[in-house]
């Protein structure tokens, strides 16, 4: 799995904090953006943060490439809908030689499970290959590609919706491979942004595990900001 942050949003904490201190500041945004110093920046980030009020942190958006995810995943990621996705198509791309595809470990670890997922895997791009020789179209042939094919996108989300999306994905209970992923996403955005985002993740950085019942029950480092 390959995760790169593209580009971001210049400043982000300082671009979040003009845009909620506009809304009681006698004077205008570009004011605000050149005469805030580091410490009125991080005032204002303080509260925003504890109070909950969010609608500033969609001024600031972070772009990544995505590389080596299956189609599994990318099922589960377009459900974060405030997003804009662009993924490579199978329509419109033709696997002239077998694609990669991604394995999971509890098959990798099982000798038994792992033959019948080649199998599988070998079949269904031996039919796919049949079906392009014989001169159907790549986007009815792809009906037989599995969702283990890798895949290959860019994923814009603001600062608002990625803390929603770390808050679900980076939890335990989340699925392996897109808990990887929002792990990486985390880690990439964390220095561009590290007041903002501090305690991001799980819900249990930050107090109770939101999940109740369904808890892991796994023990988590809780992050306090000062």
């Amino acid at each position: 799995m390959l995760v790169k942050l593209l580009y971001h949003t210049s400043d982000p904490e300082r671009a979040v904090a003009t845009a909620a201190r506009l809304c009681y500041a006698p004077v205008g945004a570009a004011e605000l953006m050149e005469s805030m110093d580091a410490a009125q920046v991080n005032k204002v980030l303080a509260t925003i943060m504890k109070s909950g009020h969010f609608s500033a942190l969609e001024h600031a958006s972070y772009t990544f490439a995505l590389d080596g995810v299956s189609r599994a995943l990318t099922h589960q990621l377009v459900r974060h809908r405030l997003a804009s996705y662009n993924q490579q198509s199978q329509r419109y791309v033709t696997y002239s030689a077998e694609p990669d595809v991604v394995l999971p470990q509890t098959i990798a670890h099982d000798s038994e499970a792992l033959s019948a997922f080649n199998t599988a895997i070998d079949v269904a791009y031996a039919t796919y290959a049949q079906l392009i020789e014989a001169g159907i179209p790549a986007e009815d042939a792809r009906y037989v590609l599995p969702n283990a094919c890798v895949s290959k996108l860019v994923i814009t989300m603001n600062i608002r919706e990625l803390l929603h999306f770390f808050e679900v994905r980076c939890c335990h209970r989340a699925q392996w491979e897109i808990q990887e992923l929002a792990n990486r996403m985390l880690e990439e955005v964390t220095p561009t942004a590290p007041y903002i985002f501090l305690d991001a993740g799980a819900s249990c950085r930050r107090g109770p595990c939101s999940e109740g019942a369904m808890s892991c029950g796994q023990p988590f480092e809780r992050i306090s900001r000062s």
